[in-house]
């Protein structure tokens, strides 16, 4: 299941709860199958599963109480290093994630939404546009924002750098 992962990591942003987001998951699988017929050849499948799992999120119990976020990368990953790593590089690496998850769980869920698909998952443009169902221009519009609000986020946590 190549896209479990993504799905985990998007379905713990937008839920903040670990077993919600196996749930979540595991309805947007369900839905998938089901409704696999109504999918439309030569579109991107990965926009298609994420826009289900978006809409699940939504008309769920979870979603009316709307609240994201978990780490982009699992703290074991976080944690092995190389051994061209200094305590002080792998100091500022983590300083540095956490200073930009803090940033993403501070934006807005539109904001949040477009970074986590374009910017985590690496989503293109028009596969966003597709799995939130807004025209490409406000992901773009979004992202620019969101990407701005993180940058001033970081900044402002590093004594304005």
């Amino acid at each position: 299941m190549p896209l479990f992962p993504s799905l985990y990591n998007f379905a713990q942003w937008l839920t903040r709860d670990r077993d919600e987001a196996e749930d979540l998951v595991q309805e947007t699988f369900a839905k998938a199958l089901r409704g696999f017929a109504s999918f439309q050849p030569n579109t991107s499948f990965k926009s298609w599963i994420f826009r289900i799992l978006k809409n699940t999120f939504l008309t769920s119990r979870a979603g009316l109480r709307a609240h994201p976020t978990v780490p982009l990368a699992a703290e074991d990953e976080a944690a092995a290093g190389t051994s061209d790593e200094t305590p002080e590089s792998i100091l500022l690496a983590h300083v540095s994630r956490e200073l930009v998850r803090e940033a993403i769980e501070a934006l807005a869920p539109a904001f949040r939404e477009v970074v986590l698909l374009r910017d985590v998952e690496g989503l293109a443009y028009q596969e966003v546009a597709d799995a939130l169902a807004i025209p490409i221009g406000t992901v773009m519009s979004r992202l620019s924002r969101g990407r701005g609000e993180i940058r001033r986020h970081v900044q402002s946590r590093m004594g304005g750098a």
